[in-house]
């Protein structure tokens, strides 16, 4: 799953939590959400340093 499916999936599962009263649903949910944050965040980091890494190259090879 990506990071934002664990985050939709997450918030899905923490509201149907609060709706029945499962707190443990409602946790695992809360869980799964940030888990999707944290993958999402990540992600971006790599796609950043990435791009950082192709204009250094750049810089280097005189472009």
């Amino acid at each position: 799953m990506s990071g934002e499916a664990d985050q939709i999936a997450g918030k899905a599962k923490e509201l149907q939590g609060k709706v029945t009263g499962d707190k443990e649903r409602e946790s695992e949910g809360r869980t799964q959400h940030g888990a999707g944050d944290v993958e999402h965040h990540v992600g971006e980091a790599g796609d950043k340093l990435k791009g950082a890494g192709e204009a250094l190259k750049d810089t280097a090879d005189g472009r």
